[in-house]
């Protein structure tokens, strides 16, 4: 059997051709002489990438070409470009794997659907005395959040912490801060921008006389318990037996202090942590992993979306998230498994600790997003 051959069509005065691969290819054919040859379309790059990412998220084709249209496209080159891209190898390479990511999608929706129907489904179990088995079994094996009440009863910190005594008693100790957050939407993502040092006493007068606002926050990322003079604080703390290895402290315990207002931004962490608060009160909005794809995360751990003010028109897959919203109280302990997506903010000037080094395996290898185009 013969070879298909590729087939022409002339529409002077241009020549379109479809080879056997189904590419298309577009050519001006010579004009008479004294006649100015028409000037060739030429579909600039990030059409390109436009028209293939419009593509491969199922966009209908015919709004596609009214977006270009509104740009000065004419419909008909719209129409032969959406085509030329469609019939690009990379294109083709693109469609089978975001078949591939929609069945991944498919599965994670069917789980949210079914953890829906649960009592459970829209708020996070506080308890008191659990074991080490029962935690493991019940939350820590199954990626299950937990509020725990029971933990921080004996913790001198809880009679002592304030903004007050932290400069009365480490006032003078140079510490890392992130500042200047309100000028920079992604003071998260950047977050190395935006370091400052400052005496902890300077630092806690502003917390207490700032009001409320999050244009400065003592962070995780700070690592100010990695400095010899703040040690003496973890001497106010209990690691908790049943769940903490207080052996493994370096860059797995973390302080966080900061004004009324101060927001983390919409996250979820590589591992497993604990968070404990013990001045203050923070609330909470949680989101189970399989909504991942409802997140629009394209840069490493974070989400494009504040949950603080969504906007449904440039992020419209939010509308469909289901979030579990809970305040932590002084002596509450959260535990957020790994990959629970989670916005969090101050209520009133707080403190609290979080920690990662938990007795059971708590290291993951994760494949995050680098996406540059956003």
């Amino acid at each position: 059997m013969t070879e298909p051959q590729p087939m022409t069509i002339t529409l002077p005065p241009l020549r379109i051709t479809v080879n056997n691969q189904q590419q298309v290819n577009l050519e001006w054919m010579p004009q008479a002489q004294g006649q100015m040859p028409p000037s060739q379309p030429q579909i600039p790059e990030n059409w390109k990438r436009w028209i293939a990412l419009n593509k491969l998220h199922n966009k209908p084709e015919q709004s596609m070409i009214e977006a270009m249209q509104k740009q000065g496209v004419d419909p008909n080159i719209a129409r032969l470009a959406i085509n030329q891209v469609m019939a690009e190898p990379s294109y083709k390479i693109g469609e089978n794997l975001a078949q591939l990511l929609r069945k991944l999608e498919s599965t994670l929706a069917i789980q949210q659907q079914l953890a829906a129907l649960s009592s459970n489904g829209n708020r996070i179990e506080r308890r008191s005395g659990l074991s080490r088995q029962e935690f493991l079994d019940r939350y820590y094996a199954t990626n299950t959040p937990v509020i725990l009440t029971d933990l921080m009863q004996e913790w001198p910190a809880m009679k002592t912490w304030s903004p007050a005594y932290l400069k009365e008693q480490y006032g003078r100790v140079e510490v890392q801060i992130q500042a200047n957050r309100n000028s920079n939407p992604e003071y998260e993502v950047e977050c190395e921008k935006h370091r400052k040092t400052i005496r902890l006493g300077d630092y806690a007068d502003q917390v207490l006389n700032g009001g409320e606002n999050n244009d400065y926050y003592m962070v995780a990322n700070n690592q100010n318990l990695e400095r010899e003079e703040l040690k003496g604080l973890l001497d106010d703390i209990i690691f908790f037996p049943e769940f903490l290895n207080p052996e493994e402290t370096q860059n797995r315990v973390f302080f966080w202090f900061g004004p009324s207002g101060t927001i983390t931004p919409l996250h979820h962490d590589p591992v497993n942590l604990m968070m404990a608060q013990v001045y203050g009160r923070k609330r909470w909005r949680l989101i189970s992993p399989q909504q991942t794809p409802l997140l629009y995360n394209y840069v490493g751990v974070f989400s494009k979306v504040d949950c603080e003010n969504p906007d449904y028109q440039k992020y419209p897959l939010f509308k469909n998230v289901q979030i579990v919203e809970e305040v932590l109280q002084p002596g509450d302990v959260i535990f957020v498994p790994v990959g629970w997506w989670h916005q969090v903010k101050a209520l009133d000037p707080s403190i609290s600790l979080s920690f990662t080094n938990f007795v059971f395996p708590n290291f993951y290898t994760w494949q995050d997003p680098n996406i540059k185009a956003w």
